[in-house]
């Protein structure tokens, strides 16, 4: 724009016209009075309440190209990217979403102060590449935006979440469950869930849930077992997989036989097809269960007719799961082969539910009431010596 009073003129024109909501009309008349006075802080907060109501979309592209790029350098450059963000989607023709988005990023790339609002453009620019099926341009600007991410000192959560969103959707289309896993948590912890829908809510923990079971390497779910997204699983059609979860996490083979054999479980080849697997990764929770809740001395000596009965395997095969649990670093220790029995001195960290902070607690009640029996023993003992020697 050239001046003022095209810009004026456009907020005019749009504020008549017959297709304008009433409920908009206001707003344009305050744009302008802004605008005049050159309010720029208070002109980004009008144009914020306007993004969120909900006839304003069919608005934000022309308010952007007839109105706010004439001051957008005057903007607070996160609030203009995502406006414009949120402009983009409201194009319907994903070349055409990315090309106007992709002005921003061009404009932001080499503004070193900017480098935060830059990540942002970014990344909205990558999950559209994402969504039209260019993989490798998404992991591009992926690449590129966590290089930039690691030298930030700090930046708003609401880059951190664009970040975590388009990476976790990247790596579910590639099918990198461990991947998509921890990205899709931790965009979790960079957005509120009241900003989420009820239908995204949902979607998020079903494939978090999935990823969590199909994923290699991981074997411990109390991190997403812990966190309210699971409860959008409660009292839905896909609540079993909540109950597979909370299964595999107390090792629990009884619930894992029952689910495995449901029409709901059948029906997803991904989980079927992974039964093996499946069998084989709740054998190895199962034994950092057994261990976990075990105390100390009794997990220098395991039998292993007992880790066979609390892993579901036969005897003969309790050395070979062992040597797979040590050889993965969920445990270590040694096996004694002529003694039939286990020594394990270590068990990985895990983050905790419920339950297991209950038997944690049970634990140390136990070891408190230990100590005190102790104390109380070598008090006795102390008193009898003393009245001995007083004799």
């Amino acid at each position: 724009m050239s001046g003022p009073r095209d810009v004026t003129a456009y907020l005019s024109a749009t504020k008549v016209a017959a297709s304008t909501p009433a409920d908009l009309r206001p707003h344009f008349d305050v744009f302008e009075d802004l605008y005049d006075r050159k309010l720029w802080h208070q002109l980004t907060v009008a144009l914020n309440e306007f993004v969120a109501l909900p006839h304003a979309a069919p608005f934000l592209v022309p308010l952007y190209n007839e109105f706010v790029s004439d001051w957008q350098n005057r903007m607070n450059q996160l609030s203009l990217v995502q406006f414009v963000a949120r402009a983009s989607r409201t194009i319907k023709d994903p070349a055409a979403s990315l090309a106007f988005l992709n002005k921003q990023v061009v404009r932001l790339k080499d503004q070193p102060e900017n480098r935060d609002s830059y990540v942002l453009a970014a990344m909205e620019a990558a999950h559209i590449k994402l969504v039209s099926n260019d993989l490798d341009g998404c992991k591009d600007g992926i690449d590129e935006c966590e290089k930039i991410l690691n030298d930030l000192p700090a930046v708003e959560p609401v880059i951190n979440a664009s970040f975590y969103r388009v990476s976790a959707d990247f790596y579910k289309a590639k099918a990198m469950y461990p991947q998509f896993y921890h990205n899709a948590l931790l965009f979790l912890s960079s957005t509120s869930l009241d900003e989420l829908s009820a239908a995204e809510k949902a979607e998020r923990a079903f494939d978090l849930s999935l990823s969590a079971l199909l994923g290699d390497g991981l074997y411990n779910f109390g991190e997403l077992l812990m966190h309210p997204i699971l409860d959008s699983l409660t009292n839905s059609p896909s609540a079993w997989l909540r109950s597979l979860l909370f299964a595999f996490n107390s090792g629990d083979h009884a619930t894992f036989e029952k689910i495995s054999k449901s029409p709901e479980f059948l029906k997803l080849p991904l989980l079927v097809s992974a039964l093996p697997f499946l069998s084989q990764k709740l054998c190895l929770m199962s034994l950092i269960e057994s261990v976990f809740r075990r105390p100390k001395e009794e997990r220098g000596r395991l039998p292993f007719t007992v880790i066979a009965k609390d892993t579901n395997v036969l005897p003969s095969e309790v050395e070979h799961l062992v040597m797979k649990a040590l050889s993965l670093g969920l445990v270590k220790g040694s096996i004694d082969e002529i003694d039939s029995c286990v020594s394990i001195t270590w068990v990985q960290p895990r983050v905790l539910e419920v339950g297991q902070i209950r038997s944690i607690a049970e634990k140390l009640t136990a070891w408190s009431g230990s100590v005190k029996e102790k104390v109380v023993a070598l008090e006795n003992e102390g008193g009898a010596d003393v009245s001995a020697a007083a004799e």
